[in-house]
């Protein structure tokens, strides 16, 4: 089983692992099409390094956005859009403040924002998807691409929905969703008795009741789910020519990059196709100053912390733990 679930990753990891790896007279050719915010800056970084390695990478973003532009080692396609930077982030802002002032005080304050934010992002999501699915001239020039793979955050359905349409490899990275998507198309197991949902504010140590609240969050996420993409799923089944959801195509994804890690996450399993990159933007350390280098190789000179600790140290009965005061260990 552990050798049949390895040969299934290393498979799937092999179609980003090619991209990075391939010299430039083999570079291969990816779509990516990013989100807005926080979502192309997470990608932005692996984005930009693909293209440097000498791999062709196109980029389709709108003409008006909040944060995406042009970057470096890439080639980037705009289409037009109805809307402009402005007016976009008066209303998101608008939108955003609105849920920011709810109350949340209680279990069914947050089961009624949670419901809410479905609607709100089920509008905000869609505001690129007909724009560039509909313009037949863009689609028509990244066919003749003849791309190996799409980079998407499936967050924003369009990349899901052009990636069916070009019928090319997905690979899908994101971070925390609105809805468990990365969940329920791919069939990952997740244990609500001692799992807390995202959002839920819980902790790993829930009373019977916040099991109970848990566990009728993971029944409504399903529905949750259906009311984010309730725009996308008609939009799709258009544009495929064929009744489809956006659950059924994400399920289709050969690797979810999942930006995050479980130290700041709570335990799960994940699938095969499931790989965690957190920690991916973060740079390289800075040296230690002089003081922290102190207390990282064990130096105390504060009289008061050395009594307070040489106190905890008795208390615990020592512990095994060696520490030094002037350079003499203890």
């Amino acid at each position: 089983m552990a050798a049949a679930r390895t040969s299934v990753r290393s498979a799937f990891t092999g179609l980003l692992i090619s991209l990075l790896c391939l010299g430039s007279a083999q570079g291969g050719k990816l779509l990516v099409i990013p989100g807005d915010g926080s979502h192309w800056t997470g990608m932005k970084p692996l984005v930009e390094e693909l293209g440097r390695r000498g791999n062709q990478v196109v980029v389709v973003i709108p003409e008006a956005s909040i944060s995406m532009g042009p970057s470096e080692h890439t080639t980037t396609l705009t289409f037009p859009v109805p809307y402009t930077k402005e007016s976009m982030t008066k209303d998101l802002g608008k939108e955003l403040d609105f849920l920011m002032t709810t109350d949340v005080s209680t279990t069914v304050a947050r089961l009624k924002n949670y419901w809410n934010t479905m609607v709100m992002l089920s509008n905000f999501t869609m505001i690129t998807c007909e724009s560039m699915l509909y313009n037949k001239e863009l689609m028509q020039t990244l066919r003749d691409y003849d791309f190996d793979a799409l980079l998407t955050d499936p967050f924003w359905p369009v990349g899901i929905i052009a990636g069916a349409y070009l019928d090319i490899p997905s690979i899908y990275m994101h971070g925390s969703l609105p809805c468990p998507l990365d969940i329920m198309a791919t069939r990952c197991p997740r244990p609500v008795s001692y799992l807390p949902l995202r959002y839920t504010h819980y902790s790993n140590r829930m009373s019977l009741w916040e099991r109970t609240a848990n566990l009728l969050r993971s029944l409504l996420e399903p529905k949750a789910c259906s009311r984010l993409y309730i725009y996308a799923d008609k939009v799709a089944s258009d544009i495929l020519q064929r009744e489809t959801s956006i659950v059924e195509l994400a399920s289709d994804a050969a690797l979810w990059l999942v930006r995050f890690n479980f130290a700041f996450e709570f335990p799960m399993p994940l699938m095969p196709n499931m790989i965690m990159i957190g920690g991916m933007k973060a740079g390289k350390p800075k040296p230690l100053p002089q003081g922290a280098k102190m207390f990282k190789f064990g130096y105390i000179y504060s009289p008061l912390l050395k009594f307070h600790l040489a106190h905890l140290l008795r208390v615990r009965g020592h512990m095994g733990i060696n520490y030094q005061v002037h350079g003499e260990e203890k």
